[in-house]
């Protein structure tokens, strides 16, 4: 159940209160950083909206952002103080009594006057419940988007584990052979250079070389790693920053594999699995 932390979600919904919009987007990020831009109508639900990201999602930095319009009927809602204007206009017509050809008045010089037309206030908590449940929506289409992403993601690791696992198999299978030829080559150059031994330290030493150049135990842990690796991809929570603890433990296993290799085979297999070790780490960095 791998998710990706990069994702984007679009929803929007109307009613008689107008209409909202939420647009999340989200990528990758070390801890989960929220971010939230609101209309000054819902900013008193901004805690609301952080608590509902925030139980949905574990890692990633999240930008929500919510736009708010009202309906156009709402926005055309007008009324007019009749007492207001009436008593304007008496007023009016007295004090053109006391004037020379005074201007005509109209109407928008009326309405004009403040106080007069007044816009109905709309009541924006209506569209309270619409937006959390809209937030609720969206959330899910960005899960899924980060599941799919994820899914892909995990596809990407599985098939570098599985070419990890037969490089460690190759290893495995030609090690010994390679203790004997560096046996054979020691012994070799002994004799070439026509030098007189002890058999038993010599035997001795070749041991104890084998023993340093024994690498079972690192091609152990990388396979236990592996299965580790393998296991947590199958788990219902966030695996990002455990499989990054792996990455480093597989690099540090395939850095002594190198120090130990003395041939150039194994050499060049441990370098090939550092190239899939890093290759896996860009991946996971995306994880949740």
């Amino acid at each position: 159940m791998a998710k990706s932390m990069t994702a984007f979600a679009y929803k929007e919904v109307s009613g008689e209160y107008g209409t909202c919009i939420w647009e999340i987007r989200s990528v990758n990020h070390r801890y989960l950083d929220i971010r939230i831009n609101l209309p000054p109508e819902f900013r008193s639900q901004e805690s609301h909206y952080y608590e509902q990201i925030k139980s949905r999602l574990k890692r990633g930095k999240v930008d929500a952002n919510l736009r708010f319009t009202t309906n156009s009927e709402a926005q055309n809602n007008i009324t007019v103080n009749e007492p207001l204007a009436r008593a304007l206009i008496i007023a009016t017509r007295q004090v053109e009594g006391h004037i020379e050809n005074p201007k005509p008045i109209n109407a928008l010089d009326i309405l004009n006057w403040p106080g007069v037309a007044q816009e109905i206030a709309i009541d924006t908590s209506l569209a309270f419940k619409p937006a959390k449940q809209l937030l609720d929506d969206t959330l899910e289409e960005l899960i899924d988007t980060r599941l799919r992403e994820g899914k892909r993601l995990a596809e990407f690791i599985f098939q570098r584990c599985d070419q990890i696992a037969e490089i460690i198999v190759r290893i495995r299978k030609n090690r010994p052979q390679i203790i004997i030829n560096l046996r054979e080559k020691l012994l070799k150059r002994i004799q070439e250079l026509n030098i007189t031994t002890d058999n038993d330290r010599l035997e001795q030493e070749l041991v104890l070389l084998a023993q340093r150049l024994d690498v079972d135990e690192e091609l152990d842990r990388l396979m236990a790693h592996l299965d580790e690796i393998n296991d947590i991809l199958e788990r219902d929570e966030a695996i990002g920053r455990r499989l990054d603890f792996l990455m480093q433990e597989l690099n540090r296993e395939a850095n002594t594999l190198a120090s130990k290799s003395n041939d150039a085979e194994t050499t060049q297999l441990a370098v090939d699995l550092k190239v899939l070790i890093e290759q896996m780490r860009e991946q996971i960095q995306n994880l949740e």
